[in-house]
């Protein structure tokens, strides 16, 4: 006998059980339904790519972080580390084919290979959502508007989004004179929510010095409004531009629609990829301020450039699947797992088992998610069977039910049981207890 595999998997990597696997896809529903009422549409891209697509301009962490390889052809490949970086080479490869701006969702895995703790894997799903082909304010706003909606309809609606920009700080930075840092400077910055203010000052003094690291702390602190904070980054930046006036606009649309509170204008945001060029954010759900930021992007307008001569200026998101499930558990806000199968028809005689299929067909093409158990098994078994994949209803037919051309329908939820209903009564009675119109 050979000897058996240890059925193990790769530290960083897991298996999801039909429960899981069944809330993430309700998520995912949600998620895909709200994108697609702003007009966004999917597109989906490989996990492998060449590496000197990934590499163009990810960041020195994440590119440390790559599952890089030969592959059987000697070609040099690795394996997607984010959504936004394949997307700006789809883009190159497919602007002729699209139309402009292009809204664009996508929802799927992708790889890191980071030290793995609680809540961080090296396979993780990230949901991510887009405009490219239009450098304006209105785009930054419905990619936050966008961002906010997708909360509220999983239910979350004490969430807020710290927004700020990169071209601000860059200013900022030049007048300092220590522009030359200023990519070490913004991921030191971007640390400051999981290090400290105090732990940050450390690492900037050591950058460019004490005054330009006090002015720099200063900067990325909120004053007590959007438009004080506002008032202030500019006077740091040398005053007003296009970037200040961007974010003016923008805080009067928040205005306009009623929605200002859920904004924070955080001049510490900055995010450590490279490719960001104007507007960041990340966001924080107020009960939940221990679990960091599950929805976070920004502007990058060069990206796509890497790959055409074309210019394709884009704005967008991304959402971490798997931390924002964690949230809603935390949250009480886990949808409940109801099972697939609506209805299950038990197998009392195993030469009804063409009848059994027969209803069960019938039963599906009134809308119902039905299945057939496969065998003749004690009842005990079938109703265990059904219990533990969640199955509502069941529908009972024996050689008396049969010569009477009649049905029973079980409850089993409440247990009640429904008998002598002909094929129209059963699909109406099986409606009425799932709540189908």
């Amino acid at each position: 006998m050979a000897e058996l595999i240890e059925p193990r998997v790769l530290k960083g990597f897991r298996d999801f059980l039909p429960d899981i696997e069944l809330e993430r896809k309700r998520v995912q529903g949600i998620l895909e339904a709200t994108f697609e009422r702003f007009g966004f549409v999917p597109i989906d891209t490989p996990v492998l790519e060449y590496t000197d697509i990934l590499l163009g301009k990810g960041g020195g962490e994440t590119d440390k972080q790559l599952y890089r390889f030969q592959d059987n052809g000697g070609r040099d490949v690795a394996m997607r580390f984010d959504l936004t970086v394949p997307f700006a080479r789809f883009m190159a490869a497919h602007v002729q084919e699209l139309y402009l701006p292009f809204k664009r969702y996508h929802i799927a895995k992708v790889f890191r290979g980071e030290n793995t703790q609680r809540g961080r894997y090296r396979e993780f799903t990230q949901c991510d959502f887009d405009i490219v082909g239009v450098d304006s304010p209105a785009a930054d706003f419905e990619i936050l508007l966008l961002m906010r909606e997708s909360f509220y309809a999983l239910g979350i609606d004490r969430v807020q989004i710290h927004l700020s920009h990169r071209g601000i700080f860059n200013r900022a930075l030049q007048r300092l004179k220590v522009q030359d840092k200023g990519i070490e400077v913004l991921r030191t910055v971007d640390k400051i929510k999981k290090i400290g203010e105090e732990a940050v000052q450390t690492q900037l003094k050591q950058l460019v010095g004490t005054v330009a690291a006090e002015e720099i702390l200063q900067f990325g602190k909120p004053e007590s409004s959007f438009l004080a904070t506002l008032e202030k980054i500019t006077s740091i930046a040398g005053g007003p531009a296009e970037d200040t006036e961007r974010l003016h606009s923008i805080y009067h649309w928040f205005q306009d629609l009623g929605i200002q509170d859920s904004f924070l204008l955080d001049p510490s945001i900055t995010r450590g990829l490279d490719y960001y060029t104007g507007i960041v954010y990340e966001t924080f759900l107020l009960d939940l301020p221990g679990i960091g930021s599950v929805c976070s992007g920004g502007r990058y307008n060069d990206l796509a450039s890497l790959y055409t001569k074309e210019r394709l200026p884009g704005v967008g998101s991304s959402i971490g699947l798997d931390r924002l499930l964690a949230a809603l558990e935390e949250l009480g806000k886990k949808p409940e797992c109801t099972g697939v199968t609506e209805i299950l028809v038990f197998c009392l005689e195993d030469r009804l088992f063409g009848d059994y299929h027969k209803i069960a067909q019938e039963l599906r093409r009134a809308g119902f998610a039905t299945e057939v158990f496969p065998e003749q098994r004690k009842l005990a078994n079938q109703f265990s069977f059904a219990e533990k994949k969640k199955i509502p209803l069941g529908v009972f037919l024996g050689s008396e039910e049969k010569s009477r051309g009649v049905f029973s329908l079980r409850d089993l939820r409440t247990r009640v049981t429904y008998e002598n209903l002909t094929l129209p009564g059963l699909t109406a009675k099986a409606k009425e207890l799932l709540g189908k119109q």
